[in-house]
């Protein structure tokens, strides 16, 4: 009976995976389109509207709360923790805001995904260099001033264990050199969906849980380590 159970999720699994992927392509030229004719503020709704859809053809029922804490005028660094693969898919769908992102230069030359952040702004950064995780910090940081959005990942890779990892400094020093007001949020629910470094998908709840942002007034006078382990505990707490 277990062989039976095991060959089915493989099988739904390889399904999911190709539904996916079909839908993902399909969305790469809309999104590719769109980004040649509209401004950012118009192809984030179809991003959003898109990935939706993809998440819920891949079995991900998406449930997200706290959505009232944003303020749609407002800029922010957008941190929380990073579960799965998916987590890509998932936050721009669950925080309706538009935002670039913060993510490993390697990811820059993947096929289709690559072309599709680049074109979008993301800013690439490489952990074991320090020079240039620091340029790229630099680069977010201008970003902030300027107004936009930025989206960061604290623990720099996915779990592989589902337990939140330790938080880089980087992106506390990025939020007190940028004067920016933190908006936390935690994911449940990614791990057990997809775990890393394994092809077996797991269809089921997703929940995000998006905290009240955590203003530069009320941190400006934290150290750096001060702001990493107050954040930690409160990304901790909206991902249980």
């Amino acid at each position: 009976m277990n062989v039976q159970v095991s060959k089915l999720k493989k099988i739904l699994s390889i399904w999911l995976w190709f539904i996916g992927c079909l839908f993902f392509l399909f969305s790469f030229f809309i999104l590719a389109f769109c980004m040649f004719l509209f401004p950012q503020k118009t192809t984030v709704r179809v991003i959003r509207f898109l990935f939706r859809i993809l998440i819920r053809l891949i079995g991900i029922k998406l449930v997200v709360t706290g959505r009232e804490h944003i303020d749609p005028y407002h800029s922010y660094l957008i941190m929380g923790n990073h579960q799965s693969l998916f987590d890509i898919f998932v936050i721009p769908v669950a925080i309706p805001l538009c935002f670039v992102g913060v993510e490993a230069a390697h990811h820059f030359s993947l096929p289709v995904w690559g072309y599709l952040v680049r074109k979008w702004g993301n800013i690439p950064i490489q952990r074991n260099n320090l020079k240039k995780a620091i340029s790229s910090l630099e680069i977010a940081k201008k970003r902030l001033l300027s107004g936009m959005s930025i989206g960061i990942l604290p623990e720099g890779h996915r779990t592989v264990t589902g337990e939140m990892t330790p938080f880089k400094k980087g992106p506390f020093h990025l939020a007190k050199e940028a004067c920016a007001d933190i908006l936390p949020f935690g994911i449940n629910g990614l791990f057990k969906y997809n775990q890393k470094g394994r092809l077996n998908l797991s269809p089921g709840v997703v929940k995000v849980n998006i905290g009240k942002p955590f203003p530069y007034e009320t941190f400006k006078d934290l150290s750096v380590e001060e702001l990493r382990k107050t954040m930690f505990d409160r990304i901790y707490n909206l991902s249980q």
